[in-house]
């Protein structure tokens, strides 16, 4: 008899959505194993965190047509129903925005994601223009800014020293 924790349904419920594919941006292998990433529905590359517009209506649902790449353009943290949530303690998500219809979406980051790419696509987030952080507010997206490095370094390496990366010496 299978129950709710037999083996064969573990086995089954950690299996990914989606294969493994080959990042369309930077062509390398990605495996979307959920042991290896720690999410379900892995899509984006762990190397450059480029995805691809697959998702229509909610995460792993892989119903779109679009089938473009979406490029990181920032980190945003997940809005929680948490009642006590203090600013700030939300999970760090990337922003993605498809290069072909410019559909924007936020996506859990994995656990095999660079930590240099994550920091490389905060620094440039700082230069988006006024209009486009305004359009990604009106969709309840805020992109975290420089004042936030801190915090960004925080959910990276569990300590602040944010100073002493090259990266923000910039």
């Amino acid at each position: 008899m299978k129950t709710r924790f037999s083996p064969q349904h573990l086995h089954r419920s950690a299996k990914s959505t989606f294969g493994d594919f080959v990042c369309l941006r930077c062509h390398r292998f990605v495996s979307a194993e959920p042991a290896l990433s720690g999410v379900q529905n892995r899509n984006h590359c762990p190397y450059c965190l480029s995805s691809r517009h697959l998702d229509l209506y909610e995460p792993g649902d892989r119903l779109s047509a679009c089938k473009a790449i979406m490029r990181p353009i920032g980190l945003t943290l997940k809005k929680s129903a948490k009642k006590y949530l203090q600013p700030g303690q939300g999970e760090m998500m990337l922003i993605h925005l498809c290069d072909d219809c410019g559909k924007v979406s936020i996506n859990r980051l994995a656990a095999d994601d660079f930590a240099d790419t994550i920091l490389e696509i905060f620094e440039t987030s700082q230069r988006l223009d006024a209009r486009a952080k305004s359009q990604l507010a009106m969709s309840s997206i805020i992109v975290l800014q420089n004042a936030d490095h801190a915090l960004v370094y925080r959910r990276l390496f569990g300590r602040n020293q944010a100073f002493s990366s090259p990266i923000f010496l910039k």
